[in-house]
């Protein structure tokens, strides 16, 4: 199977399926000598671990993260450092009930890539997503953990948090409340009628969508002209997650209801004073914060009846069953940042590239 792997220089191939052994990652170009605290690592992956919050499913898996290869604790040293050579990255699946699914296996699910990745391969992986299954997203996160601790020598930071659940919106941006609900949500007063819109919804058997923010700090020059331009790149990374479906930059979709002069940011001697561009011009990163929105669909498995056809083209209708989040939000937030972390470290080391050649 093709495109399983992302990025030119900081290299991430993810693999396994939502039902088999393990997930993991192999990053291929992390440089040498990235210190790695383990940690943190496992910090990250707790962050998307399944059975946490309002909204999580009630399957339990405790992704522990293991490295195989690619690092070294010199005796000097508390901490393990990466040698530059692949770095490979597992995760065993600990509580898959894949029988849950034995009778979806001639079903196409709405809302799923049954039907599409039948169509493309002449075979389907009917035991939950397969590699289309959000369980696949664990190894991004824990590649993106590994390059959050390279950006960081380079002062990058990612966060993400959320701006919209079912309909409920933040009015404000505190980012101190982030960690103080389990929906990472900036505005304390949404995020108690975001938990009050899930518990209703689950109660219905349906699920939500939402928009997740993500905000980054990021040097001037990074970014390649002219068709991996930065915010092409980051598009392209937010976009390949499953549930994700729209993209904005900066003013995003409103930037089309305003002029010129509102849009355009005037620039002072002490940098930019608006950031409607969200931090890139001409696809090149101009030293302000980088502002990006991702709009997330609702979780397409509910228990409500729907219409659909099985492999014989029979009209049918199922409930899905399984074990299944209201919504993928708060758990897509660390996979957003770990798309983020992977499309800025590549392109640190493509700028750190022309840098050495300008030399």
């Amino acid at each position: 199977m093709a495109g399983n792997t992302y990025g030119k220089l900081f290299r991430v191939t993810t693999w396994g399926e939502s039902h088999g052994t393990a997930v993991g990652a192999v990053i291929d170009g992390c440089p040498p000598g990235v210190i790695l605290d383990l940690d943190e690592l496992q910090k990250e992956m707790d962050r998307r671990r399944p059975g946490q919050g309002g909204a999580a499913s009630p399957r339990k898996e405790p992704d522990l993260l293991e490295i195989l290869s690619g690092v070294f604790t010199p005796t000097d040293a508390d901490l393990p450092r990466t040698t530059g050579t692949p770095i490979s990255l597992i995760i065993y699946n600990k509580d898959a009930h894949s029988k849950s699914y034995d009778n979806l296996r001639d079903i196409f699910r709405p809302g799923h890539g049954d039907l599409t990745y039948l169509s493309k391969y002449g075979i389907r992986d009917h035991r939950g997503g397969g590699r289309a299954s959000a369980r696949e997203t664990a190894a991004r996160v824990a590649a993106g953990a590994v390059a959050a601790q390279l950006l960081r020598q380079h002062n990058i930071t990612v966060r993400a948090y959320t701006v919209a659940l079912g309909g409920v919106h933040v009015q404000q941006r505190d980012l101190s409340q982030i960690e103080c609900n389990s929906y990472y949500c900036p505005d304390a007063e949404a995020a108690v009628k975001m938990e009050a819109r899930v518990q209703e919804v689950r109660a219905q058997g349906d699920t939500l969508g939402g928009i997740v923010e993500i905000v980054a700090t990021c040097p001037a020059g990074l970014g390649e002209p002219v068709f991996d331009k930065l915010e092409a790149e980051l598009a392209h990374g937010l976009m390949s997650i499953g549930a994700v479906k729209g993209v904005e930059i900066g003013a995003g979709f409103a930037a089309a209801e305003m002029l010129g002069s509102e849009n355009n940011d005037p620039i002072s001697s002490f940098g930019f004073l608006s950031n409607n561009a969200g931090g890139i011009l001409a696809g090149i990163s101009n030293g302000a914060p980088l502002v990006i929105r991702v709009a997330v669909k609702p979780i397409p498995s509910i228990s409500k009846e729907q219409q659909t056809v099985n492999l014989a083209n029979e009209a049918v209708t199922i409930r899905v069953g399984g074990r299944h989040d209201i919504a993928a939000i708060p758990r897509i937030i660390p996979v957003c940042e770990a798309m983020v972390r992977l499309t800025l470290a590549d392109h640190l080391l493509r700028q750190m590239a022309v840098d050495c050649h300008g030399e």
